[in-house]
């Protein structure tokens, strides 16, 4: 089964789990390859911040689940965890919640002669994700963001 596919049930069945703790959200789900391991790791979030007793609920539940639905061939250790200082923002309303937020963007291909970019997000407008760098507002299209992540402010 290709990565893509994995990630996908794996946020579906993510999902089904969460309803019952509304409290919490799925941030990301990515399934990767380091060094010989195959690693499926989870990141969701809560107000205020998850701590390891969400995270070992929603891992043994998924974990029970992955076993039930069977759909990653061969051996991988599976992660829940909190998505970090620098989460990523993966949905639409992420653009808009997290909004006067510092952001670092990368784009698929350049975008107005830049691959990244780096300011205080405004949110999104006219499916375009806003942000402000050096006094210049960009509105860059959201089906040019590869990836966008909160940026330690210092």
């Amino acid at each position: 089964m290709a990565r893509q596919e994995i990630e996908q049930i794996t946020t579906q069945l993510t999902e089904e789990i969460l309803a019952d703790y509304p409290e919490l959200e799925l941030v990301d789900v990515e399934y990767t390859k380091e060094g010989p391991d195959w690693i499926l790791r989870v990141f969701i979030d809560k107000e205020g911040g998850v701590g390891l007793d969400d995270c070992e609920k929603v891992s043994r539940r998924l974990s029970s689940r992955l076993d039930e639905v069977d759909p990653i061939p061969g051996s991988y250790s599976l992660e829940v965890s909190s998505p970090g200082l620098e989460r990523p923002l993966t949905r639409d309303e992420h653009f808009t919640r997290f909004a006067g937020r510092l952001v670092h963007i990368k784009t698929y291909a350049p975008y107005q002669g830049k691959k990244e970019w780096e300011g205080k997000l405004l949110g999104l407008e006219d499916d375009a994700v806003v942000v402000e760098s050096g006094g210049e507002i960009t509105k860059i299209p959201r089906d040019q963001v590869a990836k966008a992540n909160l940026a330690i402010e210092f």
